[in-house]
């Protein structure tokens, strides 16, 4: 029988709950790992499926923050937290290792209470709720009265997943109406305190009698070493300052650079948005940042164009971050020296690199103890002195080249550093813990954590012929090397019923190959289509799956192939959202126990032979979803031109278009390599040669239809490695929402696009630790000298690709805008909102090298519809 809810609001409602708590986790305490395991990914999975509306939700209640910015918390303390442990062992024995003699042994500690701060109040309680599920305690939650909404509908949203999920009703709780007393109360009423918050709180926490893991003033110093890459270290620290308007208190505060660079420093950092204050101008922001002695209420989470307001002082609405030149660390003497959670910025110079190591070691002594400290230098030629810095920083993380925002918070920019949103201080900043905060904690850890570049990859099918007549050759495989018995074809019903699947059939009849094939593929293929072919794949029990025809065959091929090899999967969750490939929470299933893939492409544009993605359709919604995973990768892709030879001239415009957008988004993904880059180069500068005489002479030029069936596939094994970029998510959008063909969806959008990406001081910038500086601009102007288009200045170059591109598209009959497409202008301007949420929040958009608003987003869309510039707001 389901407990009566009641509300929260005095001292005796307050012992009521934590007595109910109490008794829920002392049956939760009962649980084995796999109850847990069970809970702890249904609660991911809700706290990942509600990151918007959280997000939205906390910057309404607390007027600070940027939306966007929220998001990106809360999908990380969902998918980072659930992927750090989801395989770690917290019930029973964790650890034995027989040659050291060493064992850990996890037991609840029973009734925690959650001090949740107003600068992450939704994000916050994710990680805790996760933490708390996963070690099998119970949690009551103090939400700061700013915030009580968004934190308490967090906590209920999730608790109401882990009772679905096998959880004891009441295993979390809250207070209703937050106050001091309640608060102080919570705290003496629980088993271990995890605080979140300003100093005073921390210090009430530690004073309540209880066990406490709480935190301090982050007030992190950075140094800039003689050896330091500049551009870096100017763009690492910019994103990690303007995140979340430098809410997240690893945040850099002070910067210190060495004399012989500072000059250079200032200059960079200055050009990538900073907006350097002038004397006067930095006395009038000084006499804001403090009140009553603390950082002022009114700044933090604020802009920088809002907060010099504030003080009186006109700086450009532009400007990221407002940063003074002062020489006092002292507190006492100088504001700017102190933690300010927002995006304000102190920059020092020092002689030398001791006399630096002196200025932060001051800092941190006043206010920071314990918590984080951040270097930029190049740690191949200057590693003694990496070690003179660590050795003399009291901080719980020592950051190397790394954004201290996103690196602090760990498994960023170095993936040995455990991601957390609560950073302990160690005994320095008077913390029980000096890691950060996980389901491990207790040991008085010094980590320094050096920022590394990702593992990458190149993966393609295991084979890939190509060339006229490549599919005769390659058929005879199915028998004579894998011996297959039952075929199974899935294509559209054009190609059915022109006669293009016999043209394997003739194949498999010759080698005793029984086959069935499924032709009721649409043009954008369904959920519903993708279960009809996996029913009648059951059916027929097939050993090799052949897809024929352009992506939507293909597409709805690769998700029947799942459904066929797993049925027990949920295709939602496959859908899910992630961050990184690796780190997802919603892992897929093995590929090829059952059957054998094999793509035939009869179009050259969509790639999706050599790749890892697919694109399904929901019936109900018109929502496209790009499924991405390695193990949708085809085991085979049979290229031979003779299938494209009388493709249609709207199908060579659009396919040709998109394969050209798949070229251009892989080249300037955060993601690309050298391996990468050269097919996407390639493919760029064959379709830009050859796909007008395709267009115009079709079948009767052969070269043409071979070299953009060369380029299709080269382009698609660029992104199937690279990944896309926010053209594709925005193109996946419009195409949902009007009836506009992917590829010239693409077309109509790839243009804006690049020259957005183009900025060298973007707002943001795409998070992925091997992408150190935006370098959109480079890579385009080195695509254009390639493919031999002049220029003299990169940008000169760029926008002479741009014309090429144009000029492409006005070939092949590629309308010039949106509104050229018969999109009627008030349909368009009623979804453009929701056209640009939904674009942000697609799959392809985070691997984009400028990481887009979602008013950046709508900004696009408006140009694309109109072909000039549009004003967003009016």
């Amino acid at each position: 029988m389901q407990k009566k809810e009641y509300k929260v609001d005095d001292i005796k409602t307050l012992q009521q709950k934590l007595n109910d708590i109490k008794i829920a986790q002392q049956t939760f305490s009962t649980y084995t790992q796999e109850q847990v395991d069970k809970i702890f990914l249904a609660v991911a999975r809700e706290a990942d499926k509600q990151r918007i509306p959280l997000a939205k939700m906390a910057v309404k209640d607390t007027g600070m923050g940027i939306v966007e910015d929220k998001v990106i918390k809360n999908h990380y303390a969902a998918e980072y937290v659930y992927n750090a442990y989801k395989n770690t062992k917290t019930c029973g024995i964790l650890e034995r290792d027989k040659t050291f003699g060493y064992t850990k042994i996890a037991e609840p500690i029973g009734v925690i209470s959650a001090i949740i701060p107003t600068t992450n109040p939704t994000s916050t309680v994710i990680f805790k709720i996760l933490i708390a599920l996963k070690t099998r305690n119970g949690l009551i939650i103090s939400p700061h009265p700013r915030a009580k909404n968004c934190t308490i509908t967090a906590a209920k949203t999730l608790l109401n997943a882990a009772v679905a999920a096998g959880a004891p009703e009441g295993i979390i709780g809250w207070i209703d109406e937050p106050s001091l007393e309640l608060s102080n109360e919570v705290m003496k009423g629980s088993d271990l305190i995890l605080a979140t918050g300003g100093p005073g709180m921390v210090k009430a926490a530690y004073s309540s009698g209880k066990p406490a893991l709480g935190v301090g003033p982050g007030n992190t110093p950075v140094i800039v070493a003689s050896s330091a890459s500049i551009p870096m270290a100017a763009s690492s620290i910019l994103m990690s300052k303007t995140f979340d308007n430098g809410m997240i208190c690893a945040s850099e505060q002070s910067v210190t650079c060495l004399k012989d660079v500072y000059d250079e420093f200032k200059k960079e950092i200055i050009r990538q948005g900073a907006y350097l204050l002038n004397k006067n101008e930095a006395n009038k922001v000084g006499k804001i940042i403090l009140k009553n002695n603390s950082v002022n209420p009114a700044i933090v989470g604020q802009s920088a164009f809002t907060i010099a307001k504030l003080a009186g002082i006109n700086v450009p609405k532009e400007s990221k971050i407002l940063m003074a030149e002062v020489d006092s660390v002292e507190f006492l003497r100088e504001p700017f020296a102190h933690e300010k959670l927002s995006p304000l910025l102190a920059l020092y110079k020092a002689n030398t690199f001791d006399e630096a190591i002196k200025k932060v070691q001051r800092l941190v002594e006043q206010g920071g103890l314990g918590h984080t400290s951040s270097l930029f230098i190049n740690h191949e030629t200057d590693y003694d002195k990496i070690i003179k810095w660590q050795t003399a920083m009291k901080t719980g993380r020592c950051l190397v080249n790394s954004p201290a925002s996103q690196g602090g918070i760990g498994d960023l920019f170095n993936f040995k550093l455990k991601p957390s949103l609560t950073l302990g201080c160690g005994s320095w900043g008077g913390n029980a813990v000096s890691e950060n905060v996980g389901v491990q904690h207790l040991l008085n850890y010094k980590i320094v954590a050096c920022r590394r570049e990702n593992m990458l990859w190149y993966r393609v099918p295991e084979k890939v012929f190509i060339k006229r007549g490549s599919l005769a050759f390659a058929c005879r495989e199915f028998k004579d090397v894998y011996n297959k018995k039952r075929a199974f074809i899935v294509t559209d019903n054009f190609l059915y019923y022109s006669g293009f699947t016999k043209e394997v059939t003739k194949y498999l009849d010759e080698m005793d190959i029984q086959h069935a094939t499924f032709f009721d593929v649409e043009p954008n293929p369904s959920i519903d289509t993708a279960r009809n072919g996996a029913e009648a794949m059951k059916v027929f029990k097939p050993d090799l799956i052949i897809a024929v025809g352009g992506g939507s065959a293909i597409d709805a091929a690769k998700i029947m192939w799942v459904l066929y090899e797993h049925p027990e999967v949920v295709f939602e969750d496959l859908a899910m959202r992630f961050m990184d490939i690796r780190k997802r929470i919603e892992k897929f299933p093995h590929m090829g126990d059952k059957a054998y893939f094999c793509a035939i492409p009869t179009t050259a544009g969509t790639g999706s032979e050599v790749t890892p993605f697919a694109v399904i359709t929901d019936n109900k919604t018109h929502i496209k979803y790009p499924l991405a995973d390695y193990e949708l990768l085809p085991k085979m892709a049979i290229i031979d031109p003779d299938l494209t030879l009388n493709t249609p001239k709207g199908l060579t415009a659009a396919s040709g278009i998109d394969a050209l957008t798949h070229g251009l988004e892989a080249l300037a993904s955060v993601m690309a390599t050298d391996f990468t880059n050269g097919m996407a180069r390639e493919s760029v500068r064959l379709i830009l040669k050859y796909l007008p005489s395709a267009y115009d002479n079709g079948a009767n030029d052969v070269k043409a239809r071979e070299e953009m069936a060369n380029a299709s596939c080269m382009a698609g094994i660029a992104f199937a490695n690279a990944f896309l970029g926010v053209c594709h998510s925005m193109a996946h959008k419009l195409g949902s929402h009007f009836p506009i063909a992917h590829g010239v969806a693409n077309a109509l959008l790839i243009t804006e696009v690049i020259k957005f990406n183009c900025s060298e001081a973007p707002i943001k910038m795409g998070a992925f630790s091997q992408y150190k500086y935006p370098q959109g601009l480079k890579r385009y102007s080195q695509l254009s000298e390639y493919i031999g288009i002049g220029g003299k200045t990169p940008m000169d170059k760029v926008n002479h690709l741009i014309k090429e591109i144009n000029k492409l598209k006005e070939h092949i009959g590629i309308p010039k805008t949106i509104k050229a497409t018969g999109v009627k202008e008030d349909e368009f301007l009623k979804k453009l909102d929701i056209l640009s949420e939904e674009a942000f929040d697609d799959q392809c958009t985070g691997a984009n090298p400028r990481y887009p608003l979602i008013s950046e987003i709508k900004q696009m869309f408006l140009n694309a519809y109109y072909g000039e510039q549009k004003n967003s707001e009016k």
